[in-house]
């Protein structure tokens, strides 16, 4: 069975652990990436990623997003939402159907 991890800074994703995911909080993209490489080559199938962090290692989340698992799902944090985490739904399930499925701009 799959776990679940959450990272980013710990202000943004404290509050995952209470409902049983694993939370990793890091201080910057460099123990980001060495964090999220690890969890990437064990039992996690569902990795959620700070939109703030992700922005700041593209190409780890790049690599990331190649692979079947674990998927890579970016989430707002506390700084707020850029929209990126919407956007890479978009783009898969664009990918997965074969066409946008949104009709309207979602804002």
């Amino acid at each position: 069975m799959y776990k679940i991890a959450v990272v980013g800074d710990y202000a943004s994703i404290y509050g995952f652990s209470s409902v049983g995911l694993d939370i990793y909080p890091v201080k910057d993209a460099k123990e980001g990436e060495d964090i999220i490489r690890r969890l990437s080559g064990s039992q996690y199938g569902i990795i959620y990623v700070t939109e703030e962090l992700a922005s700041r290692m593209p190409g780890e989340i790049a690599r990331l997003r190649s692979v079947r698992t674990p998927a890579v799902i970016l989430i707002p944090g506390v700084s707020g939402n850029t929209g990126a985490g919407i956007e890479g739904v978009k783009l898969n399930v664009e990918q997965a159907v074969g066409s946008d499925i949104l009709f309207g701009d979602m804002d």
